[in-house]
């Protein structure tokens, strides 16, 4: 039992120690950092409503995880190489539009929610 607790424990180190690179490195998750903690301060300003909470947290996430995905194949192809190869470049630009795609549908929600 113990031997399992240690494992599930190191992951979450691993998975924490990830974040936290991504967000001393990754520009872009900087900025979602600090939209997090405009959403959060407004919301607490706001006294939303739960429902509404919730909207905003699943939003938030899927933003995150769009940005840390993209981080993590933008980190993987330059692992494969550094010179120009189009099919690196494309999915790059494709993980990034999904970046795009998660962003502005939070953007559009919270403008819902706020005004």
């Amino acid at each position: 039992m113990f031997h399992w607790s240690l494992k599930v424990a190191q992951g979450f180190c691993h998975a924490f120690n990830g974040i936290a690179w991504a967000l001393r490195t990754q520009r872009n998750l900087q900025i979602h950092l600090a939209a997090t903690l405009l959403v959060i301060t407004l919301g607490l300003i706001t006294n939303l409503a739960a429902w509404k909470w919730c909207c905003l947290a699943i939003c938030t996430s899927l933003v995150w995880m769009a940005e840390l995905f993209n981080t993590t194949l933008e980190v993987m192809c330059d692992r494969i190489t550094k010179e120009k190869d189009e099919h690196i470049r494309r999915a790059k630009d494709v993980a990034a539009g999904a970046v795009l795609v998660t962003a502005t549908l939070a953007i559009f929600i919270a403008f819902m929610i706020f005004f």
